[in-house]
């Protein structure tokens, strides 16, 4: 299963590398996230556990899931393998490329899916990365670059 979402940001590449890396700061600014906290850091990164929500009209599903983390300023580039939760093995790249019009951000998932028999890769493929996945990530773009172009 991969999934890709991608918006162009127009702000300083400095600033939209700053907000997507911050990630203990989402929850005051991603309404969909519910907490992001360090388990243990590392120079660029660390463990950290995530939880957002993902909406469907008025009812908020709950997600959960724990990641290494590196965010790389010199590739412009922020890597995520998800080690706990349903998504566990989960690989995530964003990458930030500068273009005329601003900031290209693309996260790109890629995952084989939980490991259920049979049913695992086909509910990854049907479900959990259309609705789940993407509907977090562009959640997550948006909310990213309002802040951004907001100079915030």
């Amino acid at each position: 299963m991969v999934t890709v979402d991608r918006v162009v940001i127009r702000a300083p590449l400095d600033r939209v590398f700053h907000l997507a890396a911050d990630v203990e700061r989402w929850p005051r600014i991603l309404s969909h996230y519910r907490w992001v906290r360090f388990l243990d850091r590392r120079n660029g990164g660390g463990t950290v556990e995530m939880a957002a929500a993902r909406p469907f009209g008025v009812f908020r599903y709950p997600t959960w899931w724990v990641s290494e983390m590196l965010a790389d300023r010199g590739a412009q580039e922020i890597r995520y393998r998800h080690i706990r939760g349903i998504t566990r093995r989960m690989d995530v790249v964003w990458r930030l490329v500068e273009e005329p019009g601003g900031v290209a951000v693309t996260i790109v998932h890629e995952w084989r899916g939980p490991a259920w028999p049979l049913i695992g890769p086909l509910a990854a493929r049907l479900v959990i990365g259309p609705v789940f996945i993407h509907g977090i990530a562009s959640l997550t773009l948006a909310g990213i670059k309002r802040f951004a172009e907001a100079g915030v």
